[in-house]
């Protein structure tokens, strides 16, 4: 492989790029070839996973953001993601923006109307009325809950790991470096590059689920704006052109212009926003913004904890209400965990635990409840609350894509307006998947900076193919097609996640030990801080753009210079350069 990857010009790790690389076409090849048995083999397993392990992803993202929450107040806290002496390379207020720009656009915009509509109109409780206030209230608890803090945990763990392990140990920026407090020197080898290639596999397929559910979005658009159907063909042809357009930006450079239209499509998205706000009924939402903060604070704990358990008893499927909606949702965000993780990471080098956490979960949880509460609202108003339901129940009804769509024809100017949403749906989609062709390709690379071109035109190109795929496979049931998959995709992932949390856990205890004390004649430990033990990469790499990857092996070899967390070694047996530390 090493000679193939050379052949090629390719900088990176060869066997989690091809195998990779590999297995994607393989199941792209498949999902062509093959669609109705696979199609039915999906099915199969998202039936079983929702009603075996639908509770382990409920549970499970609730101990994530708990966790996330004891970290941040704990003496774990004060702990940097890099070296003790970096300092953070952006400004709160940029940081702040990026994080935005990294995970919810495209999110908010599909769900902003679709999901308190849907709810509003078919109520998750027994004994609750369609389209009474209990109704509009329960939709926009379960919205928030769904797309605020519990989204953003799934986020922050990984990104959290990430920086914590990469930046401090000098460890290459791959899903398996996380595992190092684990698996040791195993993260280099036949394990390690397993948990890599899932890891990049996974998040290709969210990605690619992401860019179809906003592909769907975008062509029930343009059918409600020109009577052309909205057909698969549609759908597809919209695909296409995301990801050539996207892999023009890749290979033309223009990074520092995507970035700029990003900021600009991230402000159009606000400005989208108040127009709904100061256009439709603004003394309403702004009343509403208040009580729905008191809807979300009551509702948080119960709804993490509910997973519609009667529904053995109660529903002729077994499974209830809560597989279509919170396990998928939580299948489908784990699948991003390695994009957000690598990108949160990267910029969020030089602050603590306690800045990251709070900064990650607070400022993007509050923005998507104003978000819902402006969107939602608004939309349950128009439709008649304590009503029958109106048209845009009615549009949802047909097709959730056309959500967003038949509530802008409720304002004026509604033409502009759902014009303005579609390309900015777009943009968000064209920006996100520039970027995914970078961070999946720093996933096989593992470093950190620009790899050879051909490498993320590859990876943009599969993107979109897969997505274009995954539309195929679903045809006019686009959307339930793409659950199923994501769900079963989201299993591996999910529990990779899981054992992310065990490791920051293990590498919070080595970086702050426990001090022992005695107390009347007892030995009881007493929490202490030291300095993170510093890691130092011993070079060894080739000169850059050699373009020979058998001369350039991706993992240094790292060198503790610290003080160990575990007692010193006999001077016999001191580590020179190039040799690495004993697998812990």
């Amino acid at each position: 492989m090493h000679d193939l990857a050379r052949r090629l010009g390719l900088r990176t790790n060869p066997l989690i790029f091809f195998w990779s690389a590999g297995l994607m076409l393989l199941i792209l090849a498949l999902l062509l070839m093959f669609p109705v048995p696979i199609g039915a083999a999906f099915t199969a397993g998202r039936e079983w996973i929702t009603f075996n392990l639908g509770w382990f992803f409920v549970i499970g993202v609730t101990a994530w953001l708990v966790f996330l929450v004891w970290a941040a107040f704990s003496r774990y806290g004060n702990l940097k993601l890099g070296a003790e002496g970096d300092k953070p390379e952006f400004t709160n207020l940029s940081w702040f923006a990026m994080l935005f720009a990294g995970g919810i656009g495209t999110v908010l915009m599909f769900w902003g109307v679709a999901e308190p509509i849907s709810h509003f109109t078919s109520p998750p409780f027994e004994g609750v009325e369609p389209y009474s206030g209990q109704a509009a209230q329960d939709a926009m608890a379960f919205s928030m809950y769904h797309l605020s803090l519990h989204t953003w945990a799934i986020f922050t763990l990984p990104g959290l790991a990430f920086g914590f392990f990469i930046y401090r140990y000098k460890l290459p920026m791959r899903v398996s470096s996380v595992f190092y407090p684990l698996l040791g020197q195993k993260i280099h080898g036949p394990i390690g590059r397993t948990i890599d290639i899932f890891a990049v596999l996974g998040t290709l397929f969210g990605l690619a689920v992401s860019v179809g559910l906003g592909t769907s979005q975008i062509s029930a658009g343009i059918s409600a704006m020109t009577g052309l159907a909205d057909s698969t063909e549609l759908r597809v042809g919209v695909v296409l052109i995301i990801a050539l357009v996207a892999t023009w930006s890749v290979a033309s450079g223009l990074d520092r212009g995507i970035k700029r239209l990003s900021n600009i499509n991230i402000l159009a998205a606000i400005g989208l926003m108040l127009f709904v706000l100061f256009v439709g009924e603004t003394v309403f939402l702004l009343r509403q913004m208040i009580e729905s903060v008191g809807i979300y604070a009551t509702q948080i704990i119960p709804l993490s904890f509910w997973n519609d358990a009667l529904s053995t008893y109660t529903e002729a499927d077994g499974w209830g209400w809560q597989a279509g909606w919170t396990v998928f949702y939580w299948a489908w965000t784990v699948t991003w965990a390695p994009y957000m993780g690598v990108f949160l990471a990267r910029i969020s080098r030089g602050r603590t635990v306690r800045e990251f956490v709070v900064g990650v979960l607070v400022a993007p949880a509050a923005f998507t409840v104003v978000w819902f509460v402006i969107f939602g609202w608004s939309a349950m108003a128009a439709d008649g609350i304590g009503g029958e339901g109106g048209p845009i129940s009615a549009a949802v009804a047909e097709s959730v894509p056309l959500a967003m769509f038949a509530f802008f024809e409720q304002f004026p100017l509604s033409t502009v307006v759902s014009g303005i949403a579609i390309i900015i749906v777009m943009l968000f989609l064209i920006t996100s998947a520039d970027s995914a062709s970078l961070v999946v390709d720093m996933l096989c690379t593992g470093k950190g900076e620009m790899s050879p071109l051909r490498q993320r035109v590859f990876w943009a190109l599969s993107l979109g193919g897969l997505a274009a795929a995954l539309l195929l496979l679903g045809g006019d049931t686009a959307i339930e097609a793409l659950q199923e998959v994501i769900t079963v995709i989201g299993l591996p992932i999910f529990i990779l996640v899981c054992g992310m949390l065990v490791a920051l856990l293990v590498g919070f205890r080595r970086e702050v030990p426990p001090r022992t004390a005695v107390v009347s004649g007892h030995l009881r430990e007493q929490p202490t801080e030291v300095d993170a033990p510093s890691r130092e990469v011993v070079s060894g790499d080739a000169p850059e753009g050699s373009g020979d990857p058998a001369d350039a092996p991706d993992e240094p070899a790292v060198a503790q210079v610290g003080p160990p967390a575990d007692p010193p070694e006999p001077p016999s047996d001191v580590r020179g350069p190039g040799k690495p530390p004993p697998s812990e």
